[in-house]
């Protein structure tokens, strides 16, 4: 019998409401993985089955000029304001525009969702309650990201994995990930 593709997700959602805050009142939960693994859908359907939990992008955060330069802003501009049970307050990036643009707002909830390339870096760990790790090969993920985002995105593309590589070099985050976790069919399997 197979399993309906969410069942899976709320267990874990339920096993992230059980757990200790460490920003404040908020569990925070990094999704980390290569780029094009599927981190922004997972976190829209754990989203969903934690009731409508708040996502924080970190592409929001990121730009052309510093991919992994993102530390400090998230620091001041979410993990302080979460930590003292307030809300949260960031400007977007827009990738098209290359410019920092309209704000978002996350709310201290009981769970908070950190998804991105680098969601579970050093400077992050110490606040998060759980880390998920997509496992993905690289190559693969790599590939499903350009294929998603097109062939006018390729020099972008070699530009990222280079960078992104280097990132994981320095700073692993598979290592500390509480769940490895991959797409399976319509849902995910744990893997580690």
């Amino acid at each position: 019998m197979i399993s309906p593709p969410d069942e899976g997700l709320a267990a874990l959602a339920a096993r992230l409401r059980a757990l200790r805050p460490r920003c404040g009142p908020v569990r925070l939960v990094g999704i980390d993985g290569h780029a094009g693994s599927g981190k922004s859908t997972l976190a829209a359907r754990l989203a969903r089955a934690l009731g409508g939990a708040p996502v924080v992008h970190l592409d929001d955060l990121a730009s052309h000029a510093s991919f992994f330069g993102w530390t400090e802003a998230f620091e001041v501009q979410v993990l302080g304001p979460l930590s003292r049970g307030r809300e949260a307050r960031y400007r977007v990036y827009d990738w098209e525009r290359r410019r920092f643009g309209s704000e978002e707002a996350v709310g201290p909830a009981p769970v908070v969702l950190v998804e991105g390339v680098g969601a579970g870096r050093r400077a992050l760990r110490p606040r998060l309650s759980f880390l998920i790790w997509l496992a993905v090969p690289p190559a693969v993920a790599w590939a499903r990201g350009l294929r998603r985002d097109g062939a006018e995105l390729t020099e972008f593309w070699r530009e990222w994995t280079a960078a992104e590589a280097g990132h994981f070099a320095d700073d692993p985050s598979k290592p500390f990930a509480d769940i490895l976790m991959r797409p399976r069919g319509p849902g995910y399997d744990a893997c580690g």
